[in-house]
């Protein structure tokens, strides 16, 4: 009779072990890809349609209500899949496992409170939408999304620049174009010597002629400053749909139509050099004693 060889004890234990490691693997993964699947497939796309048919005029809080959403169904899914793995008992009942925990948040995740805390309030607020032209003390650009922890803005030069939310809450935050309709100022420095009242007729004439001013409020321009070589005069006048209209182009079409009807005008702009100088200059040469002098 042959006898039966059986398998070390030890062996049999680090199967039983890997086989309990796995099962408790797989109810993780499957309480976690059920409630996973199920939130960002229904319940994702669902209250982001709510929160857009509600709010159709700021997509702001549709990108940000997408955001948190799946920032909260990742969470509450590793909690289900922990449960579903068995460990639900030792979550509840070790006192040490959250206190951990909640010092380990404490410290690291600071930041990421304060950023989270900033970006709700952006999200929050009516003047702050993505598509807005906003600047603060870091740089400027258009609003392309309120993330979990920063802000994407598209700089002027095509760039998308990730800014953290706290700076956007924590200095002073401008919307240049914020309303239907925006002021330009232009300044120019006219000569002393030169008529100040018709250059100041014709900035007008100007601006007022221009197909992208707006007749109301009327253009205007006045004298801003009596500077020491030169007087400043400032154009001003409005345009419509500040945010779809390239404020940069305006303001070089009309510096280009200053100097050109300036120069047909024969009106001088600030002179480059701060003095101008005139006399005679005269020339001695001590070997023929004689000397040369030249009208200036």
């Amino acid at each position: 009779m042959i006898g039966q060889v059986s398998s070390p004890n030890w062996l049999t234990d680090v199967l039983s072990a890997y086989d309990q490691v796995l099962s408790e693997l797989f109810w993780f993964v499957v309480g976690f890809g059920v409630v996973y699947l199920v939130g960002r497939l229904v319940l994702v796309p669902l209250v982001t349609r709510l929160v857009r048919a509600r709010n159709r005029n700021n997509p702001t809080i549709e990108s940000a209500t997408e955001t948190y959403l799946r920032v909260a169904l990742i969470g509450f899914a590793t909690l289900t899949g922990t449960i579903a793995a068995g460990y639900g008992g030792v979550l509840s009942e070790s006192a040490v496992i959250i206190a951990a925990i909640t010092f380990a948040l404490g410290i690291a995740g600071q930041q990421v409170f304060g950023s989270l805390i900033s970006g709700m309030f952006l999200v929050a607020d009516p003047d702050f939408n993505v598509g807005d032209w906003i600047s603060w003390p870091g740089g400027e650009g258009t609003v392309e999304a309120v993330d979990f922890r920063v802000t994407r803005v598209r700089t002027p030069d095509n760039e998308t620049v990730s800014v953290p939310n706290t700076e956007l809450t924590n200095n002073a935050l401008t919307r240049p174009y914020g309303r239907d309709r925006f002021r330009v100022t232009e300044q120019v420095y006219v000569a002393y010597y030169e008529d100040t009242e018709r250059a100041l007729m014709e900035l007008q004439r100007l601006a007022a002629d221009d197909e992208s001013v707006l007749d109301d409020p009327a253009p205007n321009a006045r004298i801003l400053e009596l500077g020491a070589n030169a007087i400043t005069v400032q154009a001003e006048f409005w345009i419509d749909d500040p945010i779809n209209r390239d404020v940069l182009t305006v303001r070089s079409d009309f510096r280009r139509q200053v100097k050109r009807r300036f120069d047909e005008a024969d009106i001088t702009l600030a002179p480059p050099s701060a003095q101008q100088l005139s006399g005679e200059l005269t020339v001695r040469d001590p070997s023929v004693g004689s000397s040369t002098s030249n009208g200036g």
